[in-house]
């Protein structure tokens, strides 16, 4: 998941790297639109706070954790959603952290339904290394249920992975999500709310957000934090 799982991190010396960096206070944000993803409950008074200026700018979006990579949809993802929207946060979307030894197209629509009658912009497939398949094609083939049946169910969807976690579950080449139009959430932990570190892959010559800081600890909360111009 964004933060709680494995992560897209590149190596596991990130975690403590960043976990040093994210004690300094970044530069000013002018143009950047700041957002947090989150794999816990969360209250409307703890994303009130999450909106007040800080180190990195305040929360304009959110994305909640919305389906569990042990096979069940995350009981707090409606009501944490809600409270997103109940304290002000301009978008807010859900992610999809699958189960591989499951059935993908019965996880988003698992997901889809359990978060009917709450206002979300997009799910996005959260794609990183957690007990995949060794062969690609399998992988392959499950991806592209996630992203078919989702079609099929009218859900604006990305995908959220990084360059290393494609190449090795899927193959940099491999760009079935591109084609079928899913936008690119990435995972650099560099502390650099910036674009300039994008390599291609997938398909995708530009991303539409970055995760650029994990497990960061603000509010008294666990968050990591992301950016898009």
């Amino acid at each position: 998941q964004p933060r709680s799982h494995v992560l897209c991190r590149s190596n596991s010396s990130n975690n403590l790297t960043m976990k040093l960096l994210a004690a300094f206070a970044l530069p000013a944000l002018a143009a950047a639109t700041v957002g947090v993803d989150v794999s816990a409950s969360f209250s409307a008074a703890d994303f009130k706070c999450l909106e007040e200026p800080g180190g990195h700018g305040p929360v304009k979006f959110a994305i909640v954790r919305a389906y569990q990579s042990g096979g069940q949809v995350d009981p707090n993802a409606k009501a944490t959603i809600q409270a997103a929207l109940d304290a002000g946060v301009s978008h807010v979307d859900a992610y999809l952290f699958p189960d591989v030894h499951g059935d993908p197209a019965a996880q988003v629509r698992d997901t889809h339904s359990a978060l009917s009658g709450v206002r979300y912009g997009m799910i996005w497939y959260d794609i990183e290394r957690l007990s995949w398949s060794s062969s690609q094609a399998t992988n392959q083939d499950f991806i592209k249920k996630l992203v078919d049946e989702g079609k099929s169910l009218g859900v604006h969807a990305g995908i959220y992975t990084n360059y290393y976690n494609w190449q090795d579950i899927v193959g940099l080449d491999w760009d079935y999500p591109h084609k079928e139009g899913l936008p690119l959430w990435y995972a650099h932990y560099d502390n650099s709310p910036s674009f300039s570190d994008f390599k291609a892959f997938g398909g995708w010559t530009s991303p539409s957000i970055k995760q650029y800081a994990g497990d960061v600890t603000t509010c008294g909360k666990d968050v990591d934090f992301n950016w898009y111009p």
